[in-house]
């Protein structure tokens, strides 16, 4: 069950309208990186965590982000509200009007256009949001190592956001926003790391002739070592060549006799004839084919 505060988690004080910076801000709103899919990430993982404590921490975090989704959408709102009106109402000129919706050779034009000033689910190009931006994988272990990673990414952009505003007041939002990401990170990491052993992901440990193999696969200079590739941690492989396995490095398949047939038959009708030099299409377009003379 979800009930609605009608008050934000943080106030939220806008100096003055700029739909500039609103569609800049959409990123966090309907991006891949934005709280809607930081909160459909974290509440589809919740709903199938067999473990008591994590379905707890995913649906806490899920709820919080829906709350910055507010957060970051009324900011947006605000921002456009000078616009939002002046569009509505026509009380400029044409010209006018584009050149004050328009900024500084924004897209704000368009939201205003297309979604009235609003906060649309698209991020900040005006692509729609999609459920391709969540990667679940139902395994706590690799998911929560992918949240860690999206609130890492999410806290870049809000920082990125923070250095192309001078309002006050939603820098300091942005900033809340910002610290929320950190705080999430360390929840995950915790939670992550409260699974012993959590790597490598899920049940299978790998072949261990390979899984602590590094192949230099990189020719020229520079040739840099560190803890990556070093040989303490890794059979570090120079030049390595097909097959790392010892084969011989083919593909092969065991037929049975029919489909054998059925391929031999196959092959032999779609065999390619090496005694003839056909006239193509490009011979023709060339005009060498008729004796045209170069």
């Amino acid at each position: 069950m979800f009930l609605h505060n009608k008050r934000l988690q943080y106030t939220v004080r806008v100096a003055e309208p700029n739909p500039g910076l609103a569609n800049l801000l959409l990123e966090q709103f309907g991006g891949a990186q934005g709280e809607l899919a930081a909160a459909t990430r974290y509440f589809t993982q919740a709903l199938s965590e067999e473990d008591s404590g994590r379905k707890d921490l995913l649906l806490d975090v899920a709820t919080e982000e829906l709350s910055h989704l507010e957060i970051i959408g009324s900011i947006i709102v605000m921002l456009n509200k000078g616009a939002k009106g002046k569009v509505a109402e026509g009380v400029q000129e044409e010209g006018e009007l584009y050149r004050d919706i328009n900024g500084a050779g924004n897209d704000s034009h368009i939201t205003s256009l297309l979604y009235g000033g609003g906060a649309p689910l698209v991020n900040s190009a005006g692509v729609p949001w999609t459920a391709a931006y969540i990667d679940t994988i139902g395994e706590p272990t690799a998911d929560f190592r992918s949240n860690i990673a999206a609130e890492a990414r999410a806290k870049i952009v809000y920082e990125r956001l923070m250095n192309v505003t001078t309002d006050p007041g939603v820098k300091d939002a942005l900033g809340f926003l910002m610290t929320r990401e950190i705080a999430h990170q360390i929840s995950f990491e915790k939670a992550l790391h409260s699974i012993q052993p959590n790597f490598p992901q899920g049940k299978l440990p790998g072949m261990p002739e390979f899984s602590r193999t590094y192949y230099s696969m990189s020719s020229g200079e520079p040739n840099v070592r560190g803890p990556w590739n070093s040989d303490e941690e890794f059979e570090y492989v120079e030049n390595p060549t097909p097959a790392v396995d010892g084969g011989d490095g083919t593909a092969s398949v065991t037929l049975n006799e029919q489909d054998s047939v059925t391929l031999t038959m196959m092959k032999e009708r779609t065999q390619s004839d090496l005694t003839v030099d056909p006239v193509t299409g490009a011979d023709l377009g060339s005009g060498l084919a008729q004796g045209t003379p170069e």
